[in-house]
């Protein structure tokens, strides 16, 4: 087995979907078939039951997942290992999830320099990085909040209100506020919960407190998919911060209280993160 296999592995396990996996790769979908099917001949045993829903894992790749993340974190931790040991700077790996502002990469990176680290960013979602971060596979994760930070340090680095994102013809587009009760019978465009449960259930709760209990539609992370979903001329719209915004698609904020978008900045503060607590706090400068 290669490490690219494993990687490629990981990612459709994760995903559940092959389309969205090949995405996240830069991939072709027939291409990442490929790659899986070759990893099952080499092993003797599928790995994927492949379902109208999408890619599930057979008991034999329930069982090759754990330890392909193991291997794949473990190289990774190696990779970093050299690269400290032949820079002056110290390498961190960062987590990061889907949907941070376009800055806050930027911000992050100018931290580290500053701190004399270099950062090593890693796709993640909340959930998967806060359990990466405490088996010590990551040294900071970008989380998004809220979400269970028990024994770590964190400070809170981006803080805004959500409004509706939609299509440019969508009929609330001509309002220049959205009240709850406006949004009946839409459908929301949102995320699988296991990314990020303490957020997803936050920004729910939220919507039923305004009056609005909406039908979900679970999407990828993926801006080019969801701009196509909301373009589709069905009733649905999405919450995301303003900058989501783009060519085809209108931002309107919300009346009344609006659930907000908030990413911390997580890490271990033992002796062994002194470069983590720096960039840390040249973040919160």
């Amino acid at each position: 087995m290669e490490l690219r296999q494993l990687r490629y592995f990981v990612a459709v396990a994760e995903e559940a979907n092959l389309t969205r996996a090949a995405e996240r790769l830069g991939l072709r979908p027939p291409s990442l078939s490929q790659q899986i099917r070759g990893l099952e001949r080499e092993l003797g045993a599928a790995l994927f039951d492949r379902t109208a829903a999408g890619m599930e894992l057979t008991p034999a790749g329930a069982a090759l997942l754990p330890e392909a993340r193991a291997v794949l974190e473990a190289a990774g931790r190696g990779a970093r290992a050299v690269a400290a040991a032949s820079s002056a700077t110290v390498a961190l790996a960062v987590g990061v999830p889907p949907g941070v502002p376009p800055d806050l990469p930027g911000r992050i990176g100018a931290a580290a320099r500053d701190a004399r680290a270099r950062p090593v960013f890693e796709d993640a979602a909340t959930d998967l990085q806060l359990a990466a971060l405490r088996r010590r596979a990551l040294d900071l994760a970008v989380v998004t909040l809220p979400a269970d930070l028990s024994g770590l340090a964190s400070e809170t680095v981006h803080d805004e209100p959500l409004g509706v994102l939609m299509a440019d013809g969508h009929r609330l587009a001509r309002r220049d506020a959205i009240a709850w009760p406006d949004l009946d019978g839409e459908r929301l465009l949102w995320f699988d919960r296991a990314l990020a449960s303490g957020y997803h259930d936050a920004v729910l709760d939220a919507c039923r407190a305004g009056g609005w209990e909406p039908e979900t539609r679970v999407s990828t992370a993926r801006r080019a998919v969801a701009r196509a979903e909301l373009a589709s001329g069905e009733p649905v719209v999405a919450l995301r911060p303003a900058w989501a915004a783009e060519p085809g698609l209108a931002w309107r904020p919300i009346a009344g209280t609006a659930p907000r978008l908030r990413f911390a900045l997580a890490w271990h503060r033992d002796p062994g993160h002194p470069a983590a607590e720096a960039v840390a706090r040249r973040l919160r400068r």
